[in-house]
């Protein structure tokens, strides 16, 4: 992979880009502290305001390495505040994938929004990182969540049986993936 680091990416209605120390408070005020948005996530709602500037700072402290890939999804229209997040959460360079992961305020759901952001990303990944496969996965209790990926243009690949862990406990994952080959067939 040729990496570059998260760099701004916009599409109709959002501007994806970097954390900044601004947005501590509206991540904490929009998701960080949302119990709907992280029943099916693997880190708890925080508590507080002390935890949001933890991960944020951290972030932004790794912004410096050109393998970090952590983006803010923000409306255009809005007010420069982050609605959520869309990261690479793992990636493997034998193999040139990529494990993509999103999350977003239950205010902003059911609007288009995730599936437009990891839309967003996907070029980027494929024509400029140069990856060969996009993967994402989730709990199977959360079926909205594939459906962004299938909208995305993944396919499904299958269900993996107790093989990760969330807020819920041992779940079973449906895992989805785009090659580099489905990308550019379509294009």
């Amino acid at each position: 992979m040729q990496h570059l680091g998260t760099i701004n990416i916009q599409t109709e209605r959002l501007l994806l880009r970097r954390f900044e120390k601004k947005d501590i408070k509206p991540c904490f005020n929009n998701w960080t502290n949302d119990e709907k948005v992280t029943e099916f996530l693997t880190w708890k709602k925080h508590g507080s305001l002390e935890v949001t500037t933890q991960v944020i700072s951290s972030w932004i402290d790794s912004y410096k390495n050109k393998d970090f890939y952590q983006w803010a999804i923000v409306l255009k229209d809005g007010n420069d505040e982050p609605i959520g997040s869309i990261s690479v959460v793992e990636k493997d360079e034998n193999l040139n994938m990529v494990t993509i992961g999103y999350c977003i305020g239950s205010n902003w759901w059911h609007r288009g929004i995730t599936t437009e952001a990891f839309l967003g990303i996907i070029p980027f990944l494929f024509n400029n990182i140069k990856v060969n496969r996009i993967q994402s996965y989730h709990d199977i209790n959360n079926p909205n969540s594939g459906k962004v990926m299938l909208k995305c243009g993944l396919k499904y690949e299958g269900r993996l049986r107790q093989s990760h862990i969330n807020n819920r406990g041992i779940v079973d994952v449906d895992m989805y993936s785009i090659l580099a080959d489905d990308y550019y067939s379509k294009k």
